[in-house]
């Protein structure tokens, strides 16, 4: 049984880099009809695979972040700008169910999360001038984002994997805003997926890791 979800987990690890590579190297021709749907493969796999996994009951809020951010993959694809604020919120959602399945936390790390501290507030100065009513979501938005990569360092359940998955969706993410509100940045959309897709592998690898070390 545990040499049959070995290599389950392996087959859809392997289908996930590979979908996620078709949709990253789809970005060089878009638009076209139902993108959205490409982009959606990848993150279902591991929808797919955390859902059949033996340690379900220990992640079901994690398993809400990846379905939240499934939601939030369609609306900024969809229609992405008509329907931004859709998808805005529904990350947001996603990173709340990510905070709350990375409790409880500790006091260490604490200077890398003050660098978050200093990031979210450079991110927040040269983005405003251009921000206008997407101020308050956007600022709320940064501020969720920072919290979940900090909780990833400060979290009992930290580990590597869950580090560099919450520092890439700063990345990721902080790419999606420089380049929507400040800097058109050349080849911005591979950037942001190669970073996005990456963040989403490393914290459900890092989750699902915390959970092999743990002796219960």
């Amino acid at each position: 049984m545990i040499k049959k979800l070995e290599n389950m987990n392996q087959n859809i690890s392997r289908l996930y880099i590979l979908f996620a590579g078709i949709f990253i190297i789809s970005t060089f021709f878009k638009p076209y009809p139902f993108s959205w749907l490409i982009k959606l493969i990848p993150i279902s796999f591991l929808i797919y695979g955390l859902f059949r996994s033996k340690t379900l009951p220990h992640h079901t809020l994690f398993l809400f972040g990846l379905i939240f951010s499934a939601f939030g993959d369609f609306f900024l694809d969809y229609g992405r700008d008509n329907l931004f604020i859709f998808g805005l919120g529904a990350f947001l959602i996603a990173h709340l169910f990510y905070l709350f399945s990375l409790r409880p936390i500790e006091t260490k790390r604490l200077l890398p999360v003050f660098c978050y501290v200093i990031y979210g507030c450079w991110m927040l100065w040269i983005l405003k001038p251009e921000l206008g009513q997407m101020l308050i979501p956007v600022s709320i938005y940064i501020f969720v984002l920072l919290l979940m990569g900090s909780f990833t360092l400060v979290s009992k359940k930290s580990n590597n994997w869950l580090v560099i998955g919450g520092l890439s969706f700063v990345i990721s993410d902080s790419l999606i805003g420089i380049n929507k509100f400040y800097y058109p940045i050349a080849f911005s959309h591979p950037m942001i997926m190669m970073t996005y897709y990456f963040a989403q592998f490393a914290l459900v690898k890092g989750i699902l890791a915390h959970n092999d070390d743990d002796p219960s």
